[in-house]
């Protein structure tokens, strides 16, 4: 007797849940390594790397390999904070040397607009979003509770938590 060949089941994981960040990471590498970013973290992490006041007002755009060693990193700013960059480039190599482990990049290029085309190079660059959400108003329950407390500051935090938590408690 001859058997039937069954249909194959589809596979299943075994591991249960996975990071959407594992689903991802071949398409942003390939992504990455189209412009030259043999390091997808340079990208990913940029706040990181740079220092969140160099990450303000820079983005990396391009990483070109010349015919020796070492690669130029091309960095997109605006006009404003270009000489502000350029006294910086020196630090922002290190950084991104630390990144990639050893001494990839030889040199900092600061540009307007980006390598690829004026399209690009309209970024506008905000500011750094707030580290604190807006703050509710301090209940009068809290500023009572915290009124003894010498310490101007430590009676300021104390009357924003005490607020904080009466306002959650109520909701």
């Amino acid at each position: 007797m001859s058997k039937k060949a069954t249909p194959a089941k589809p596979t299943r994981r075994r591991r249960g849940f996975e990071r959407a960040s594992s689903l991802v990471s071949s398409r942003v590498s390939r992504a990455s390594e189209s412009r030259g970013f043999a390091v997808s973290r340079l990208l990913t992490h940029w706040a990181d790397v740079a220092g969140p006041d160099v990450a303000r007002i820079a983005r990396p755009v391009d990483v070109a390999y010349g015919r020796g060693f070492g690669a130029t990193l091309t960095l997109l700013t605006t006009g404003a904070n270009a000489p502000m960059l350029e006294m910086q480039k020196e630090a922002i190599r290190a950084r991104v040397n630390a990144c990639y482990g050893y001494a990839a990049i030889q040199k900092v290029r600061i540009t307007q607009t980006a390598a690829t085309g004026f399209a690009e190079g309209q970024v506008v660059f905000g500011e750094a979003a707030e580290d604190h959400p807006q703050q509710a108003p301090i209940q009068p329950e809290a500023r009572a509770a915290a009124r003894d407390v010498a310490n101007d500051d430590l009676r300021q935090a104390l009357e924003r938590l005490g607020s904080n938590v009466l306002t959650k408690s109520k909701s």
